[in-house]
């Protein structure tokens, strides 16, 4: 386990607790005997954390199996997405480690309801946008929308406490048509240019990476991905407009 352990035991701070905790718990029963010899020591923590790299990254796993579940079925397209993600955000070695959690986690029962009101309670904004970002891009990996994982996506989001106005903002960022722009940065389409430039603003600073930097290298870099698309939102509006 000493591999495992040396990544997981020195990040997961509230994610130890409560059903994420208790999902851990089976996980690791799993993949580590030693665990029982008290190598690794699984108890609740006490009082609020912030939440750390760790945390995001096994939240990020749980609710990505949930999805992938939903329609009663995995595709080999999404899974194949998670492991090209991993593989880009966290390197290699941590991505293996990442996949054998994801492929345990997905032989468990997911009490959605709970493990959303865990991630509510204990997560900052910035962060379950982050999330959301991350579920629509598993979701739509096979270029589907299946209604069974979207309505997932909308149950988790509302759930977790993200707003309808951002969940739908999130879900224009993966489409390819002209209104979606608009709707990325939640502006009508008949909005002046004015009012076009303060929605951008405000959506800046809602999802600047530098909201997510404490949760490592990996999540900042999606988050600058996401952060692009809202970029590419506005200069599209700007040049189809003519404004600079």
């Amino acid at each position: 386990m000493s591999k495992y352990a040396k990544w997981i035991g020195g990040g997961l701070g509230w994610a130890l607790g409560g059903p994420i905790g208790g999902i851990l718990g089976f996980v690791f029963g799993s993949m580590f005997d030693s665990m029982q010899s008290g190598e690794f020591e699984y108890r609740p923590p006490s009082g609020a954390q912030p939440t750390q790299a760790g945390d995001f990254s096994v939240t990020l796993l749980i609710l990505s199996a949930a999805v992938m579940k939903a329609d009663g079925s995995l595709k080999r397209a999404e899974l194949d997405y998670i492991k090209r993600f991993l593989l880009q955000h966290y390197g290699e070695a941590k991505a293996q480690q990442l996949i054998i959690m994801l492929r345990e986690i997905l032989k468990q029962d997911i009490d959605i309801s709970e493990v959303s009101r865990q991630v509510n309670a204990l997560m900052q904004y910035p962060e379950k946008l982050q999330l959301i970002h991350f579920l629509f891009g598993i979701a739509l990996a096979d270029e589907q929308q299946p209604s069974s994982e979207m309505e997932m996506i909308d149950r988790i989001a509302v759930l977790i406490g993200v707003s309808a106005i951002d969940l739908a903002s999130i879900r224009a960022m993966f489409s390819k048509d002209m209104d979606s722009a608009y709707r990325v940065l939640e502006v009508a389409k008949d909005a002046t240019d004015e009012e076009v430039k303060k929605a951008y603003r405000k959506m800046a600073m809602k999802h600047h990476p530098d909201k997510v930097i404490h949760l490592g290298d990996a999540v900042q870099l999606a988050a600058k991905e996401k952060f692009q698309q809202i970029n590419s939102a506005y200069n599209e509006i700007r040049k189809q407009r003519g404004f600079s």
